[in-house]
């Protein structure tokens, strides 16, 4: 198991597969975000992921008029550095994804930063888009956590597709 930023001291066991996950409804693409610390780096995992087609490195958690770096460099926005990861439902799982993002992409028990990089904008996040993510989502969590010695910080917020 591949994790970074010293997850895997913590980790008790691997993390199997996802106990609640969406069911693929036929749709061609789905939208899942994340945020784990630098989005460069989660882009760069989420980038080679088959069933992943598109990936998009930005800002969530903020409202869009204040998301230039220096604005959420400062941590008055709210923003948290996101990936916006495109996937085909029929090639991967929006529970396959969010194992890789507890299993490799970050260490979710580490509050506003991760590894090097500190401040609120590099904290542990999911962005939920329905109702079935946001199931998923959870039990993700609460799994995850049986698992790891250490309480998670990452935030669960539900958004409106509207940008």
């Amino acid at each position: 198991m591949g994790t970074v930023m010293g997850a895997e001291t913590t980790r008790k066991e691997p993390i199997p597969a996802p106990a609640v996950d969406v069911q693929n409804t036929g749709a061609k693409s789905e939208t899942a975000v994340f945020a784990g610390g630098c989005f460069w780096g989660v882009q760069t995992t989420f980038q080679r992921i088959k069933g992943v087609t598109a990936t998009t490195a930005g800002y969530s958690g903020g409202s869009a008029a204040t998301a230039t770096y220096d604005q959420v460099s400062s941590e008055t926005t709210g923003h948290a550095e996101s990936v916006k990861i495109v996937f085909d439902p029929s090639r991967i799982s929006y529970g396959t994804l969010l194992r890789v993002f507890f299993s490799v992409v970050h260490d979710p028990t580490q509050l506003n930063r991760q590894g090097p990089d500190v401040g609120d904008q590099y904290r542990s996040a999911i962005f939920t888009f329905s109702v079935e993510q946001n199931s998923a989502a959870r039990s993700s969590l609460a799994e995850e956590q049986k698992r790891l010695d250490q309480a998670i910080t990452t935030e669960l917020k539900s958004q409106d597709l509207a940008e």
